[in-house]
């Protein structure tokens, strides 16, 4: 049992039967009145952000979160399939399950699958990865315009605003995070 006083910032509880990640915490002592812990929690099953206060005496039990480091092998339709690295053990993921997750990732990349309880609630795809532009409008001779960019779409599908220059057969560095182009590769 970790009690709100011992709080950290990563810490991952069930609270109130949500299993929660602690994203930033505050320890308040007012001028009148018992101390307390305000928080900002992200429920990771469903991704909410959910903010409580608690007194600092009272417990909770941890969750135990399964991250494993699986290769994303490919998409037959509405499933995604990935092998366990180290015991080669396959499983298919709806695309409930893997959401918007593999909008960049291509076939034989590893990804982060994580387990709760036994069950699949979340995909991590790696923080970057290199694509290849199959699609996109040539850059205009003379138009310099500082920061101008331009629709490009990349090998998984997906779209991608890239600078004026970057032309179609051009690898890219995108970040999974927020979907934007970071440099060539």
């Amino acid at each position: 049992m970790i009690s709100a006083g011992e709080f950290k910032n990563g810490l991952t509880l069930e609270i109130e039967g949500q299993v929660c990640q602690i994203m930033e915490f505050q320890h308040v002592k007012p001028g009148k009145g018992a101390a307390f812990v305000r928080t900002k929690l992200r429920d990771i099953i469903n991704g909410g952000i959910i903010e409580k206060t608690f007194r600092p005496t009272d417990k909770f039990n941890p969750a135990v979160i399964e991250r494993v480091d699986m290769q994303y092998l490919y998409n037959d339709g509405d499933m995604y399939n990935f092998m366990n690295n180290k015991t080669f053990e396959q499983i298919a993921l709806s695309t409930e399950q893997v959401g918007d997750a593999m909008k960049f990732v291509k076939e034989n990349e590893t990804c982060r699958v994580m387990f709760y309880n036994g069950s699949v609630f979340s995909v991590e795809p790696p923080q970057k990865v290199t694509l290849e532009v199959t699609d996109t409008e040539p850059g205009i001779k003379g138009d310099t315009q500082t920061g101008a960019m331009k629709p490009a779409t990349v090998e998984t599908g997906a779209t991608v605003m890239v600078p004026l220059f970057i032309d179609k057969g051009e690898k890219i560095i995108v970040s999974t995070e927020t979907g934007k182009y970071e440099s060539r590769a």
